[in-house]
């Protein structure tokens, strides 16, 4: 499994984000030493990668929380229990790791 969080610069949850997906990955049983940390540059980046918004959650190349907003350099929200949020819940990031993992 690959494991890659794609973020954008000076993403106000950057480091929040990768100490969230490493618990995630953790508890889900692999190695969280084993995330990638990817920082998009540009919009054609973006538009390559199918970048949604910082942070961006991946695992084999495929965003846990598939999007059908247009690629953009932007930061990204997330519903929760709470409302809109700048990260996904432990357990929705948990849930969307085991259904790609048993995909």
């Amino acid at each position: 499994m690959d494991f890659e969080l794609l973020t954008i610069q000076d993403c106000p949850h950057g480091s929040t984000a990768r100490e969230l997906f490493s618990r995630a990955v953790e508890l889900e049983g692999n190695n969280p030493a084993l995330i990638a940390v990817r920082q998009i540059m540009t919009d054609e980046e973006a538009d390559a990668s199918g970048f949604h918004g910082s942070p961006t959650f991946m695992v084999d190349g495929i965003d846990l929380f598939p999007s059908t907003a247009e690629p953009a350099m932007t930061c990204r929200v997330y519903r929760t229990a709470g409302g809109l949020s700048g990260l996904p819940s432990l357990e929705s990031l948990r849930q969307a790791i085991q259904a790609r993992l048993a995909a």
